[in-house]
């Protein structure tokens, strides 16, 4: 199977440059191949904007990436109307979120203004100046970065802005053996400049269509419902899962699928996107202890 092999071809390219984490680039691919955009909250310093760059490269993707601060207005991601003296009229003059792969980094340092600027963008795929709307390129990924939300000057996005990413992942800090190549192995920015495109973004859209036809059997949508319905019922979270966050879990599972070489959904591939697609997602309630929501997810939902 082509798919797989021009597949497997991206993850060793991204592999080279993440060290010893394959879990988190395969999940980052998968969200990409369905089409979502990412959120990684992690403490400075463990690779998340070298992971959202080297996904650009080896994607081919034309790539902006924005640094979040306190004064950042949505005109600074947008792009503005300008009056133009010599036609008379006033001419749009494009901002950066024009570009198909967008690194948002530290997002929860802008104000709630800017940052809902960015997810309304993100959900419409256009941006509306002045009555004028605009599409956005195609593909189209925000990759958005940031930081614990107890640091201060922080403005943590709100339930409704998190739901509008498909998956938020960790990375975490490298095991020993990956630690110690970063430490004496060659700069990664070097081995980044080095790194070859794998793919053009036609080529993506393609891998995108083909993640969209892999099967999914009535008993696995089933499946994806009784999770939905056992976090809205459960009494465990103050909010179950929307709609929305169920298309994406079987988009996600989709692209899981199609990366492991599979044209059927099986629920091994519900499972192993689950964590990424819920834990921004439910909160506990007070006096629920609940130490992994996507296990406790799992372990109580029973596989048709």
């Amino acid at each position: 199977m082509a798919h797989h092999d021009t597949i497997h071809t991206l993850l060793d390219a991204v592999n080279r440059i993440i060290l010893g984490k394959p879990h988190i680039s395969r999940l980052a691919l998968t969200c990409l191949l369905a089409r979502g955009h990412l959120l990684i909250e992690d403490v400075p310093g463990v690779g998340k904007t070298t992971l959202a760059q080297t996904l650009a490269k080896v994607l081919g993707l034309d790539f902006q990436r924005l640094q979040f601060t306190s004064d950042m207005l949505p005109a600074d991601i947008l792009g503005v109307s300008i009056f133009d003296r010599d036609q008379q009229q006033f001419s749009f003059h494009p901002g950066p979120i024009f570009s198909q792969l967008i690194l948002a980094d530290e997002v929860n340092r802008a104000t709630p203004r800017t940052q809902s600027a960015l997810l309304e963008a993100m959900e419409e795929r256009q941006v509306t100046i002045e009555g004028q709307t605009y599409p956005l390129p195609e593909p189209f990924f925000v990759i958005a970065t940031q930081n614990p939300s107890h640091q201060i000057g922080t403005f943590p996005l709100p339930e409704s802005q998190l739901d509008r990413f498909l998956m938020r992942l960790e990375i975490g800090y490298p095991n020993a053996e990956a630690e110690r190549q970063l430490l004496q192995g060659e700069n990664r920015h070097h081995l980044l400049q080095q790194l070859n495109q794998s793919i053009d973004p036609s080529a993506l859209m393609i891998l995108q269509t083909e993640a969209d036809k892999v099967h999914t059997a009535p008993a696995l949508v089933d499946y994806v419902q009784k999770l939905l319905a056992y976090s809205r019922e459960s009494g465990t979270y103050h909010f179950g899962l929307s709609p929305r966050a169920g298309l994406g879990l079987l988009s996600a599972a989709k692209a899981w699928a199609l990366i492991e070489g599979r044209q059927q959904v099986l629920p091994e591939d519900v499972q192993a996107v689950l964590p990424s697609i819920v834990n921004h997602r439910l909160q506990r309630r007070q006096g629920e202890s609940v130490s992994d929501i996507a296990a406790d997810v799992i372990a109580q939902v029973a596989i048709p």
